[in-house]
C-alpha cells in the first residue's frame, strides 16, 4: 500500500517536497478521475528555501536557453514522479483553464493570505511555491491539516506593508504600475537581486530565504510581465 512517506521519497531527489494534500470533494475542483479511475487522494508537491532550485540548476532545462525552463523541468520530474507511484501530475501552469492550487493548498496545509497576497506558511514563511499536484486513485492516509493561525495575525508591525521602496503594497491593494516602474529602473536592482524588498521584510521564515540567483531568476519574469501589463493599460 502507497504512504504518504513513499511520496516523500519519490521528490527527495529532486528537491521538491509534498504539501499536504486532501480527499477531493466535487466542489474541490479536482479532475474527477485518473487513468479512468475516480480521484481519491490529491497530494500538492512544491518547495521551501533554496533545495529546489539546487536540483533545478544542474538541470538541461536551466541552460538550454529555451522559453520556461522551470516549467519544464517540472513537467519532466514531477511526470516521471507521478508514473513511478501510479499517479497522474496536474501542473498550475499551461492554461487556461487553470487549476485552483491556491485553494487546494489552503485546504491541505496551514497556510493564509498575506498582506503581501503571496500565501504565509508558519515555518517557510513567504519562500515556498506550489509547483503541481498528484492525482491518485487510491485512498492514502494523510497527514491531517493542521489549525495555526497566520503569523501575519500577531505581527502588529507589519513591516511588508512599509518596507517597499515606492509604497506598492498597502492594506488597499497592490500598486502594479509603481512596482513594474521601481523593477525597471536602477533603484530596482536591490529587489531585483535580492528578491522583493517587502517580501524580505517578513520575520517568519528567514532560514528559507532565497539566495540572489533564484531570486533573481524569478523576478526577471515578474517584471517582464508586470511592465507589459503596464503597456496594455
Amino acid at each position: 500500500m502507497l504512504t504518504y512517506a513513499d511520496i516523500v521519497d519519490a521528490l527527495a531527489p529532486h528537491g521538491l517536497i509534498p504539501r499536504g494534500g486532501l480527499h477531493p470533494a466535487p466542489e474541490d475542483g479536482v479532475p474527477p478521475s485518473v487513468g479512468g479511475r475516480p480521484t481519491q487522494s490529491l497530494v500538492l508537491v512544491g518547495n521551501a528555501g533554496p533545495e529546489m532550485w539546487r536540483r533545478f540548476t544542474g538541470a538541461p532545462e536551466f541552460a538550454d536557453g529555451a522559453p520556461d525552463p522551470l516549467d519544464r523541468w517540472t513537467t519532466r520530474v514531477l511526470t516521471a514522479v507521478a508514473d513511478g507511484l501510479g499517479a497522474v501530475a496536474l501542473f498550475p501552469f499551461g492554461g487556461p483553464t487553470y487549476l485552483p492550487i491556491q485553494r487546494w493548498a489552503m485546504r491541505a496545509e496551514p497556510v493564509h493570505p498575506s498582506p503581501i497576497g503571496v500565501l504565509i506558511h508558519p515555518e517557510y514563511g513567504l519562500w515556498h511555491a506550489y509547483r503541481g499536484a498528484l492525482a491518485f486513485p487510491e485512498w492514502i492516509d494523510l497527514p491531517s491539516r493542521q489549525e495555526i493561525q497566520s503569523p501575519c495575525e500577531t505581527c502588529p508591525e507589519r513591516p511588508c506593508l512599509s518596507t517597499c521602496p515606492v509604497g506598492a503594497f498597502t492594506t488597499t491593494g497592490y500598486d502594479v504600475p509603481a512596482c513594474a516602474q521601481h523593477l525597471d529602473a536602477p533603484a530596482g536592482a536591490d529587489c531585483m537581486e535580492l528578491g522583493c524588498r517587502a517580501r524580505r521584510a517578513c520575520p517568519v521564515g528567514h532560514s528559507f530565504q532565497y539566495p540572489p540567483g533564484q531570486a533573481e531568476f524569478h523576478m526577471l519574469p515578474f517584471r517582464r510581465n508586470a511592465l507589459a501589463r503596464l503597456a496594455q493599460n
